[in-house]
């Protein structure tokens, strides 16, 4: 299971135009995130998964933000999950059940996306909560790291169950600062040691325990360097990939945000970007630019891309094997599913 492609791109409605196919049929193409506004209900959503994965012999992953609370893409006929704060708060009080739901949350977003033709969703939030961001706020687990540590692992455990990837963000951590990254440039102006001794810690522990992938922040710490962390090599390559040992994909965050804007030009941003060490570049909600960016990646640096996202693919395909497989899935499913709606929902 290969891909070419290193451009992540969106699609404007609930099925394929002509430039939707053209755009995703392009080799640089790698897959597209989906949004609310391509969801109607679950069998419109299978058809468009499987009209967008048949487009080409390549695959195309397929990818949506459905971490729970106020970023759920799809809702209706889905189980609606709690924003991970209310996880965090369980947690205090009793541990193990935080925990298990955690671990319930997972399954339910891996099996529920699956089922679907989704093949993962950028979860789990590693950000810590300081109490102050305003685009970060309840996404958070707590303002612990061994909290949110612990309990993104448990949704990573849930999500690998139900046959799907993990992808922790925002690295090295946004929840220090109140701007919003979608709007402005944000700068965070504490030391390296400092975040590393606090907001690192549950990047670096779910690295040794198997986390898929990472999305870097919008975010310049001018104390470490002058350019935002998924325009860093520093932070990249001297810290995450050495410092820290990460192996697995690195995505840059939407790089249509207002925090990305070191240059005017889509097309340079892309290449510093990948230049600095991400693997996937994604840009949301301006097709014209998503079109200078396909034809704009050398062809050098398709193929670099394609040896480091050889072993995510891979795992996509083996997770959802293995979840295909597993005959107890549709029991514990049901069971999950029980169990979020009693503590959550309050629907016995």
């Amino acid at each position: 299971m290969t891909s070419n492609g290193v451009v992540m791109l969106d699609i404007n409605g609930t099925s394929l135009t002509n430039d939707d196919k053209r755009r995703l049929s392009h080799p640089n193409c790698f897959g597209v995130i989906l949004f609310a506004r391509n969801f109607l209900n679950k069998t419109q959503l299978s058809e468009l998964c499987r009209d967008i994965k048949d487009l080409r012999p390549t695959p195309i992953a397929i990818a949506v933000d459905h971490e729970g609370g106020r970023v759920q893409r799809f809702k209706d006929e889905f189980t609606l999950i709690p924003a991970m704060r209310d996880l965090g708060i369980i947690w205090m009080k009793d541990k193990l059940r935080a925990n298990d739901l955690a671990k319930k949350i997972g399954l339910i977003i891996a099996l529920e996306l699956r089922s679907c033709g989704v093949d993962f969703s950028f979860t789990p939030v590693l950000d810590l909560d300081y109490g102050k961001s305003k685009v970060i706020g309840d996404r958070a687990f707590h303002s612990d790291p061994r909290v949110v540590s612990e309990l993104s692992y448990s949704i990573i455990k849930g999500l690998t169950r139900g046959g799907s990837v993990s992808v922790g963000k925002h690295f090295p951590g946004h929840g220090f600062v109140s701007e919003d990254s979608h709007l402005e440039i944000v700068t965070d102006h504490r030391s390296l040691d400092l975040i590393m001794e606090r907001d690192v810690i549950p990047f670096a522990n779910l690295i040794d325990n198997g986390v898929s992938a990472i999305m870097p922040a919008h975010v310049v710490y001018p104390s470490v360097d002058s350019l935002p962390v998924g325009f860093s090599e520093y932070w990249l390559k001297n810290i995450l990939r050495v410092k820290l040992g990460f192996k697995g994909v690195i995505f840059s965050d939407d790089l249509s945000m207002k925090g990305a804007f070191i240059n005017s030009s889509i097309e340079e941003r892309g290449k510093m970007a990948l230049n600095a060490g991400c693997d996937v570049i994604l840009v949301c909600n301006e097709p014209d630019d998503a079109d200078r960016l396909l034809d704009a990646i050398p062809v050098d640096r398709i193929s670099k891309a394609s040896n480091s996202c050889e072993l995510f693919l891979h795992e996509i395909e083996k997770n959802a094997h293995e979840a295909f497989r597993n005959n107890g899935n549709d029991r514990l499913y049901t069971r999950a599913v029980e169990s979020i709606e009693d503590e959550f929902h309050g629907i016995s």
